[in-house]
């Protein structure tokens, strides 16, 4: 739950806290009606039946209490062309891959900080590739977060919405036969959106962040980095300018994956 605040993780996360093998069976109880229980109901449900029942944000800050997934490994110095910002080197205990976050003055326990997550892009953050708007994306938060003069720009490295470098260039090969970004991805046997962001939430929690602006035109990253400790008080837009070769990518991302562009 710490990477994805979602029912299937809370299920094998519970049984494994409370001393059995990590598998789990999970349904969703009805309503008379046929429809859903929600919350109300179902604590009305566990009393009757004399069942035990807790809610994930629970689990995960029973599990924050007691767990820490990120280690801090170096701080450099690091000017740029946009300003000069500290570099945090982290460490997933998890997997062992490395995320960074570059920090722009004193964060730690400011109110409302402005903070940009940011997953990897290697053609477009590095090679300026025009087909996604990943690189304009990053610049632009380095650009707003350094005018700011306080704020973190969190880099996961999470490449291709979490598919890694070469499937995403195999995702490109299908896009250029008339495969749009999330029906390539599925071709190839991926969810449209493989991101997580629990532990780029533990990044912020460790900066000593609590109340967050957050740079994003994606409703999902906002509900990735709830249940953390963080209280994200505004989203704000990225905006940046559309070209020829990414309208196609952009009009995907807004009609399938709910971004607001």
């Amino acid at each position: 739950m710490l990477q994805r605040a979602g029912h299937t993780e809370a299920a094998v996360d519970l049984v494994r806290l409370a001393g059995f093998r990590p598998i789990g069976v999970i349904c969703e109880i009805m309503s008379g009606d046929g429809s859903m229980a929600r919350l109300p109901e179902l604590i009305r449900f566990a009393k009757k039946h004399s069942l035990k029942i807790c809610a994930i944000a629970d689990l995960i800050q029973f599990r924050r209490a007691r767990e820490k997934l990120v280690e801090r490994i170096e701080v450099v110095k690091l000017p740029t062309d946009y300003g000069d910002f500290d570099l945090y080197l982290y460490e997933s205990r998890i997997d062992g891959q490395h995320h960074l976050a570059l920090v722009c003055g004193e964060v730690a326990g400011k109110k409302n900080v402005l903070v940009r997550v940011h997953s990897e892009c290697l053609t477009g953050d590095v090679f300026g590739s025009r087909r996604c708007d990943c690189g304009p994306q990053l610049h632009q938060a380095m650009r707003q977060v350094a005018d700011a003069g306080c704020g973190v720009v969190v880099y996961m490295r999470q490449e291709g919405r979490g598919i890694g470098l070469a499937p995403k260039i195999k995702a490109y090969k299908l896009q250029e036969q008339g495969y749009d970004t999330v029906e390539a991805n599925q071709k190839l046997g991926f969810d449209m959106d493989l991101r997580e962001y629990g532990l780029g939430a533990q990044i912020l929690t460790d900066l000593g962040l609590k109340t967050i602006r957050l740079l994003t035109n994606n409703p999902r990253k906002v509900v990735g980095l709830e249940g953390y400790g963080l209280e994200i008080v505004e989203q704000l837009p990225i905006k940046v300018k559309p070209n020829p070769h990414n309208a196609k990518y952009l009009k995907t991302k807004r009609e399938k994956l709910g971004h607001l562009l």
